[in-house]
Formats: structure tokens, sequence, C-alpha cells
């Protein structure tokens, strides 16, 4: 789902703008073309070889007469510790594919001027194109991963300026409001994503209850946002060839949230009621403090801290 919508060049060209450009509009959508997403390789090493997959969810390309830039987007729902060592590996592997394009049409043509050319394949003249690549972070808990490959290295400080870096380009739909978004419906799937997250139901009701969105738009929301009642009304409404008055499906996710709620408040309020009359009942038998606290640690999963509280308090 959220592959087709990003390979719309609109859609495409807003989100590049918006998280690399600050909102200006560097990309052209009319400047884009496709590209192939898998950038695989086979790697040598003297008599070993071995294949490399990594496929990008979308890649576009942007022509500037002869020369062109490769754009990779990576969708990614759950927090990712490697992320930036992943990003690496597919820039690398897309700056290998275009090398070995490039020594491929070297070695056919026979067209080199020194003995150093035909050891590298490459002429003195020719240049790999840039790739730049973005990962896009749907998830509702805040990213805590790693940001660049240092991140993810233990490095004695003295080392620190000798050890290459390398960043990945991030953005969270969770803290995503101070991007300027200028496609509307760009706009859309960020803003109630994350309106949602933070079941701002107010703010929801005046700006969205009784707007008419299309199917695609409410079925990427309900995907990133796990949200039944949109992905519910949206296959409806594709089925009977309409577009969506969101007023219900919004009033059913508001329901669902209320009940959620309340379920977990019931489900909070059994537990420390399980737990009080463990600790009354130990006190009761003449366990020992000490034995009373290893003992609800263990029974209810509580970390000494809120053990000790309950114990304080309840004792």
């Amino acid at each position: 789902m959220l592959k087709n919508f990003w390979k719309n060049n609109e859609h495409f060209a807003d989100l590049f703008n918006a998280a690399l450009f600050n909102g200006s509009q560097v990309i052209k959508p009319e400047d884009l073309s496709e590209a192939d997403t898998d950038v695989s390789s086979l790697l040598k090493f003297n008599n070993h070889a071995e294949t490399i997959q990594r496929i990008w969810d979308v890649v576009k390309k942007t022509a500037y007469g002869v020369d062109f830039v490769i754009w990779g987007l990576e969708n990614q729902c759950k927090i990712h510790y490697a992320m930036p060592f992943r990003t690496m590996l597919g820039d690398a592997l897309s700056y290998l594919k275009e090398y070995n394009e490039i020594v491929a049409r070297n070695k056919h043509e026979k067209d080199f001027s020194s003995s150093d050319e035909f050891l590298s394949g490459l002429k003195k003249t020719d240049r790999l194109h840039p790739v730049i690549s973005l990962c896009v972070y749907y998830g509702e808990d805040e990213w805590d991963g790693p940001l660049s490959l240092t991140d993810m290295l233990c490095i004695p400080e003295h080392l620190t300026p000798l050890v290459s870096d390398y960043k990945m380009n991030l953005i969270q739909i969770r803290n995503s409001d101070s991007l300027i978004f200028h496609n509307n419906e760009v706009h859309t799937v960020f803003d109630l994503s994350r309106l949602i997250y933070n079941k701002e139901f107010d703010k929801i009701q005046s700006t969205y209850m009784n707007q008419k969105f299309d199917t695609e738009l409410s079925l990427v929301i309900g995907t990133i946002t796990n949200t039944k009642s949109f992905i519910n009304y949206a296959l409806q409404s594709d089925s009977e060839g309409g577009s969506i008055n969101m007023c219900r499906a919004f009033e059913e996710w508001q329901e669902e949230c209320i009940q959620k709620g309340v379920q977990q408040g019931i489900q909070t309020g059994i537990t420390q009621g399980e737990i009080i009359g463990t600790l009354k009942t130990y006190k009761k038998c003449s366990f020992s403090k000490d034995e009373t606290l290893k003992n609800i640690i263990t029974d209810f999963s509580l970390s000494e801290e809120d053990a000790r509280n309950y114990m304080e308090k309840y004792w």
C-alpha cells in the first residue's frame, strides 16, 4: 500500500522536498522517472563469490541533461537498530551496480588510454551518479535507534576522527508537524496519522470529520495507524465505487479508543487489587518484607521500584 502511494511522482517529490529541502520545490514531479529497485549484486573476493540482496521500496531518477540523481525510499514501520548500516549497504550496492555497468561498457569498447584505467575498469573521466536515500518511519513509538554508522560503533575517543561516518536521512511521522508539504494528500497522511497517534479527537473532528477521502488515502492512513475502521470503510467504499465520508469511520475509531481505554483501566484496577490482596496475605502469614518483595516482583512481573512502592503504601 505504501509503495504504491509513494510511486506517484507528485507524492514522491513532495515527500523528498519536505524532508530534505525544507519544502522548497527542488525535485519536480515531471522530472522523475522509475528506476530499478533491485540493487542486489554478486561480490567476489579471491575465489569466493557471494550474492548480497538489497531491494529498495521505491526508487526514482531525476535527469539533468546527461547527468542524473538516484532517489531511494525505504518504508519502516518498526525501529531497526541497524538502519544506518542497511542504508549504507543499499547506497553502496547502488553505486556498485552503476560501476559494474560502466566497467562492462568500457571493456566492450576497449577504450582505455592507460594500464591504470584498465586495472580499475574506469576511465579517468568516468563518474558515478549520486544516490540519496530517505527512510520514513511510521511507528507510534519515538525512534530511539542510531542515526548514523558511528552511533552503532564502540570507538575509542582517540580514534573517532579516523572513522568514516555514514549518516541516514530519517523522518518520523510521529514528530513531522514542522515539515512543509505542498501536496494535500501527503500532508493529510502525515497530519492525520500524527493526530490519530496522539488521540487528538477535537482537532480531528474540526479538521477532517466531514471531508471525503478516496479509497487509497484512507487505506494508507488506516495501514500506517492500524485503524481498522478506516480500512473497513475504505474497502467497502471501493467495492461500491465511491469516495468515503469519514464521519462514521472517525466515530467508530473514537469509540474503539474509548472502549480500549476502559478495558485497560479495568485490567489495571484488577491487577492492583490482586497485588494489594497478595501483600495482605503474605503479611498475615508472617512472610518477611524481603521475601514478600521478591515474591511480588516474580508473581506480577514488577520492577523493584514499583514493588517497593506497593510495599511502602500497602504493607
